[in-house]
């Protein structure tokens, strides 16, 4: 039996890699033989997140393209020519069955080279407003598999799928009581958990902070609040100072504030959705597509820099449907985030019709979707 061979160009931040990884995941399971490697940059997290999954992981020379003509942007014309030949030699020398591109700039030479060499390629978009590369890929994909049908009018449309996000399998399939028991929450309150994606979010901590003392006085709330490894030692630091614990040169990995846990990182992410009866967080489309497969109702603060407000794109879509409400970064204070937040935990009725119309959103067979498509570009003719 042949064995089939991937390149899946995944770069940047975890929003590209982990559906790269979700979906390099179902294509050992679905084929006998298959060999993946991932191309990436020098400069995004691929460097550690894939090697960690056990993945071979080969990089080539990519910059942000700056659209102003100027000395900057002849240097990076220059650096992508040099990337351009890089994906060149390497599909010479890996002989692809096919090339899948799940974002950052890296998707750009390596698909075009692909499809310049006439490879087949397959793009996942993840957002509601794909980003600039994407759009000009779309042009010479032989698939784009979309994560909203709101991006749909950006492709050509004899060759888009409307897959959904790919997500982990455990994000569905842990059941709530094993998650309370895993992260050790009480079962009897209701919980809540904050992030403000992977590097936090200063104004989502800064009102979270001031929310302290007001929900501390609720003794059916537990909260897991992520702050993003940059703003925790400082967030710490004070809290374990205001409840009297003596700080040493090691930080602990959680600091307790009454019913709020501090931690820098949701390193069990399927545990928190699967333990949560509210979402506090970004828009980015993982965590969107991580969300309505759980079905869970959400308060969403989208990134406000984020490219092309993409961030707000998505968050939309669930806030048209009833899935989430929307509370825009500028917005954020105790007052707006803490009245919101308790007077959606405070009508029941409006909290379960939301967790219908994200669980309607929710595409658990995304990854399966993907990969059926890959299966069949990588068929014998």
């Amino acid at each position: 039996m042949k064995t089939v061979r991937v390149l899946i160009a995944a770069g940047g931040t975890g929003g590209h890699i982990y559906p790269g990884l979700t979906i390099a995941e179902e294509l050992k399971r679905r084929f006998c033989q298959v060999e993946i490697v991932f191309v990436g940059t020098e400069y995004g997290l691929e460097k550690d997140i894939i090697p960690r999954a056990g993945y071979p992981l080969e990089l080539i020379s990519v910059q942000y393209f700056r659209r102003a003509l100027s000395l900057e942007s002849i240097k990076t014309g220059i650096v992508a020519l040099r990337g351009l030949r890089q994906s060149f030699a390497l599909i010479r020398e890996f002989e692809p069955d096919i090339v899948v591109g799940t974002g950052g700039y890296v998707a750009g030479p390596l698909l075009l080279a692909a499809a310049l060499r006439k490879v087949p390629t397959l793009i996942q978009e993840q957002n509601a407003l794909p980003g600039v590369t994407n759009r000009i890929l779309g042009r010479f994909a032989q698939c784009i598999a979309l994560g909203y049908q709101e991006a749909s009018r950006y492709f050509p449309q004899n060759r888009v799928i409307v897959t959904g996000n790919p997500i982990r399998r455990e994000i569905t399939s842990i059941k709530r009581a094993e998650a309370l028991e895993r992260l050790q929450l009480d079962p009897a309150r209701r919980t809540i958990i904050v992030f403000g994606g992977s590097q936090g979010g200063l104004s989502i901590n800064r009102a979270m902070r001031e929310l302290a003392p007001r929900f501390n006085q609720l003794d059916s709330l537990q909260v897991i609040h992520q702050t993003g490894k940059r703003s925790y030692e400082d967030m710490a630091k004070e809290v374990l100072g205001r409840t009297g614990v003596s700080v040493s040169n090691q930080l602990p990995e959680m600091a307790v504030d009454g019913c709020i846990r501090m931690v820098p990182y949701i390193y069990d992410m399927p545990a928190a959705l699967a333990a949560a009866d509210l979402v506090v967080g970004r828009a980015g489309a993982l965590s969107l597509a991580e969300i309505t497969a759980r079905g869970l109702p959400a308060i969403l603060i989208p990134f406000p820099y984020a490219a092309e407000n993409h961030q707000e794109k998505n968050a939309r879509v669930l806030e048209r449907a009833g899935a989430a409400r929307v509370l825009l970064d500028a917005d954020v204070d105790a007052d707006s985030l803490g009245d919101l937040i308790l007077s959606l935990l405070d009508n029941p009725r409006q909290l379960k019709s939301m967790a219908v119309a994200s669980r309607s959103l929710g595409r658990v067979d995304a990854t399966r979707a993907i990969v059926d498509q890959i299966e069949a570009l990588t068929a014998p003719m």
